[in-house]
């Protein structure tokens, strides 16, 4: 018998042989471990061919997509031939509201709006958007330090088939008392009176699908992104989503008039959100070389879900309501590719009644601007040597 020590021993001296035998066996065929590395290697390469082109295609699609997205009637529509174009303008401001308590013969009113406000902008395009800063002209002079001051942001963007405007409007603090329905004659002297206890804020988007897209621009009229060269008109579809928040402090009217006015007036405050669908039509008239004029009328239905908070009523009261709305969009401009200047003027009309209770609010603003396209497409570089 072997002692165990010795078979110890023995195991230890033949246990590095018995490992060069295996590496001698794993390398005994180079050319099976060569291609089964090249098919590997083969196997990698095609799955990035693969993801490769896939990626090349889909950008393919996708500019074929824009590009069918924007197609024009080159007889009706000529291109914007920059990508860049910068702006100044002057815009002012109108706002209307008014508040009824619709009670038939005993139905009064009252009509609030602010002083004209006018503003200063700077503005860069890049093709389809508009992006731009805007200051009060009285804040330059001191004229607004008693004044809360409003604040307005936008952002329009303006294609071929659709357009897209979200805005931001908060009002001050210097509304007037512009005219008194169903009170006393005597009160007509109160006409012009300062009101400081009406406040508003109204937040939004409009988005709208252009029917004849390749002969009607409606960048031709209101982004100068391209040229109307002959008259045409299309139908338009739109959806509208905004939130009102109206403040309304009655304590702050006259006396005389506070004492007859309609408990249904004496509320605090007025949210509501509206969803509205329209349909309308818009006409480009191109009554001169290089001018176009526009008119386009876009009605619609709107659904408002609203919370009034009343004083003669404990809690709040929801209202679920059908009313309609209207947005009126009128412009003519100058553009000759390079050059440009014009003006626009876009209202928004919301209404809402009950039986008991109506506020009719409007705001719209009046735009005059200049400005010139600068950095050629390419594509277009040749057309101007």
């Amino acid at each position: 018998m072997v002692p165990l020590r010795s078979l110890l021993f023995a195991m230890i001296l033949l246990f590095p042989f018995c490992l060069y035998a295996q590496n001698e066996k794993k390398d005994s065929n180079p050319t099976e471990r060569s291609k089964l590395k090249s098919t590997m290697t083969d196997g990698v390469v095609d799955i990035s061919h693969d993801v490769a082109t896939a990626v090349r295609h889909t950008g393919q699609k996708i500019h074929q997509e824009v590009k069918d997205f924007n197609a024009i009637d080159t007889l009706y529509i000529s291109p914007n031939l920059y990508n860049l174009a910068f702006m100044l303008e002057h815009s002012t401001w109108y706002e209307h509201y008014q508040l009824g308590n619709n009670a038939g013969t005993k139905s009064q009113n009252l009509n609030f709006s602010p002083s004209l406000g006018t503003k200063l902008g700077v503005y860069f395009g890049w093709r389809w958007i508009f992006l731009g800063y805007t200051f009060d002209v009285e804040d330059l002079f001191g004229g607004n330090k008693n004044q809360t001051k409003k604040k307005e942001m936008s952002l329009n963007i303006y294609s071929s088939k659709f357009g897209i405007d979200l805005y931001y409007r908060k009002t001050g603090n210097d509304f007037k008392l512009r005219s008194i329905n169903g009170f006393p004659q005597e009160f007509e002297s109160l006409k012009n009176l300062h009101f400081d206890g009406l406040r508003s804020t109204i937040n939004g988007l409009n988005a709208y699908w252009i029917f004849n897209h390749k002969k009607f621009s409606y960048p031709a009229a209101y982004s100068q992104s391209t040229n109307q060269r002959r008259s045409a008109g299309s139908f338009m579809a739109g959806f509208s989503h905004s939130r009102h928040s109206i403040s309304f402090d009655c304590e702050k009217l006259p006396s005389s008039v506070l004492q007859q006015l309609s408990p249904s007036l004496k509320f605090n405050h007025i949210k509501y959100s509206d969803y509205s669908l329209g349909f309308g039509y818009g006409y480009n008239w191109v009554f001169a070389k290089n001018w176009v004029s526009n008119l386009s009328l876009l009605p619609g239905i709107g659904y408002k879900k609203s919370r009034i908070d009343d004083n003669d009523f404990k809690g709040e009261s929801w209202i679920k309501d059908i009313n309609f709305d209207f947005i009126t969009r009128a412009a003519i401009v100058y553009n000759n590719a390079k050059y440009f200047a014009g003006a626009s003027l876009v209202l928004h009309t919301y209404d809402y009644r009950k039986p008991n209770l109506s506020v009719t609010n409007s705001f719209g603003t009046l735009r005059i601007y200049a400005g010139f396209n600068f950095w050629p497409k390419k594509e277009f570089k040749n057309m101007m040597k």
